[in-house]
This record gives C-alpha cells, structure tokens and sequence, in this order.
C-alpha cells in the first residue's frame, strides 16, 4: 500500500511545563518539563507510525529548532522533507497547572514564508502525489503562505485521484473546502464559527455536517470535546461518547481522532467501527501529558468504553 503523506505547513516545539499551582504575576516554579515535535499533520503521523501505518511527513520548517523538529521526526522513524524557510520554527508553550487540571497554551506565530519555499514545495507536491494513498492537510498557515493554500493541494489530489483529509480552522478551512476534500474534521467550534450558527442538538450538527456532504465531500467528522464526537456521512450518523476522564493535556486529542479514522478508512471499516476508534484515540491521548500520542494496544484496551449509537436521518435532512 501506498503511504499515507501529512502536511504541517507551520509546525512546532511543544514544549509542556507542569506546575503545581500559577500565580498570576509571581514566580511559578516548574516540577517536570518535556518538548515534542508539534502541529497536527505531525501528531497524526506519530499515531499513524504507533499504528504500523506507513507514514511520511511533509511541511515548511525554519532554523535550528526546525532542524531538531526534523531530527526528532527521523529519531521516530518517521520519513520527512520539510522545505526550510528564513527565521525559526515556533515554540509552543503549554502549562498544565495540577490544582486545577487546566493546561494554558501560549503559541509563536512562527516564520515567514517567500514565494521560493511555495514554489520548492508545490513542485514537489504535483510530482509526488501519485506516490502516496491519502493526503492529510492539518494546522495554521504560517505568515507568507496565502489563504486558499490548502485548496491549492486538495485540487492537485483531486486531479491526481488521491484522497485528502482536512482538519483547518478558519480561512483555511474556508477555501479547503471549496476544493472538496473527502473528509473533514471541524470540532463543534470551527463547525458554528463557519455556519455563523449556534448548534444545540445532535440532530441540528448533524443537519450542517450533511450540509457540506451535499457539496461533495463524503466524510465529516465533529469533534465535540469530552462529550466525544458524531460521524457523519450521506447515509449514516453515528454518535459516539467516551467514558469520561481527567485530561492531562488535551493537546494532539484532535490530530489522534483524525489519525485513527484513517487507520478505519485504511482497513475497510464500518463506520460505526470508525466512531468508535476515533473516540477511543482521541480519550488516550488526553490522558497523556506534553504532546504525546496514544498507541495502537491503548486504543484497543479503550475500544468498549466508547458508547455508540446511531442517529436515524430526519426528514428534513438533506
């Protein structure tokens, strides 16, 4: 099988300090720290390789700390080409306060990126696309890159019958889906932000994600937090609700959620099966401090703590 290729066009250093308590304008004094390497194309390639997918990892990266983004993805066993930009690969800062379960994230802007480094990475892009089986599109655009790149490579795939899988927030998001990805990741948030729309019910997410599979993606998958995730697709809608949990850090919950229905999409599985081990792959991973990711015998230990249950379509859906 042809390998699964992630993009993260403005990755980072996460770097994850755990204190006690935080004061606000005092000293904090830090018990444990870790760095990983960071942004959502990355974190679904690090469950895919847990996975035993074949997996490689593309992206922008700039300076010394891209150099070690990049060393720790090869230290991983992760194959990656990363087109090196000027300036330097943003450190994330995440600080999980214990008395209070909360995990407070400060993010860099990152680099800056020229019309070279575009131009390096679509070349790259058109002739390597038919070489890969699906193509995961994850995370912010850092500054220099236009809005609608996104779009930009979903269109290439599409031409060159190759899957995409988009999980963006905002203009990004906006224009990827103009390009009709197969499936999309929005959580609650991204999927009201985009309708202008407040969505209560199951029923009424359900409606709005059936509103974008009429425009021809097949696949929406709405993450909603510690109250688990609805799947969607043009006949089938599936809720599934973990056990609940104490997050360490909620940080790469999304990315493992996106990585494990690939691994079902991968295999051939139902959807409910989908729901199923997206929800399970998402609760792990929270329960893991810094940025790091579930494995393939954690989320199958967690597989029968994830209620499922099927949402009949209503008459007025689309």
């Amino acid at each position: 099988m042809k390998p699964v290729l992630t993009i993260t066009l403005n990755p980072a250093l996460d770097k994850t300090v755990t204190v006690e308590d935080f004061v606000l304008g005092g000293l904090n004094r830090i018990k444990e720290w870790r760095m990983d390497a960071g942004g959502k194309g990355i974190n679904v390639a690090k469950v895919l390789k847990n996975f035993s997918v074949d997996v490689t990892a593309w992206g922008l990266c700039a300076g010394r700390q891209g150099n070690v983004l990049t060393d720790t993805l090869t230290s991983l066993g992760i194959p990656n080409w990363f087109v090196q930009a000027k300036g330097e690969t943003r450190t994330n800062l995440k600080v999980y306060v214990e008395q209070t379960q909360e995990t407070t994230e400060l993010n860099e802007p990152g680099f800056t990126v020229d019309d070279d480094v575009l131009s390096q990475f679509l070349d790259r892009f058109r002739t390597d696309i038919h070489h890969v089986s699906l193509v995961v599109l994850g995370g912010s655009l850092p500054k220099g890159v236009p809005g609608d790149f996104y779009k930009t490579l979903i269109q290439i795939a599409n031409e060159a019958g190759v899957r995409t899988v988009l999980d963006a927030d905002g203009e990004p998001f906006v224009h990827g889906i103009e390009a009709v990805p197969y499936a999309i990741k929005p959580n609650i948030h991204e999927l009201e932000s985009f309708f202008g729309e407040s969505f209560r019910t199951d029923e009424e997410i359900i409606d709005a994600a059936r509103r974008l599979i009429v425009k021809g993606i097949a696949y929406v998958a709405v993450s909603l937090g510690g109250e688990g995730s609805i799947l969607v697709t043009k006949t089938e809608a599936i809720r599934a609700k973990p056990a609940p949990i104490t997050p360490l850090s909620t940080v790469g919950a999304g990315d493992s959620m996106v990585a494990a229905l690939i691994y079902c999409m991968l295999h051939g599985m139902s959807l409910e099966e989908a729901a199923r081990w997206s929800s399970a792959a998402g609760t792990v991973t929270a329960l893991k401090p810094g940025t790091q990711v579930c494995t393939l015998a954690e989320v199958e230990e967690k597989l029968g703590s994830v209620n499922i249950w099927s949402i009949p379509k209503t008459t007025n859906s689309n």
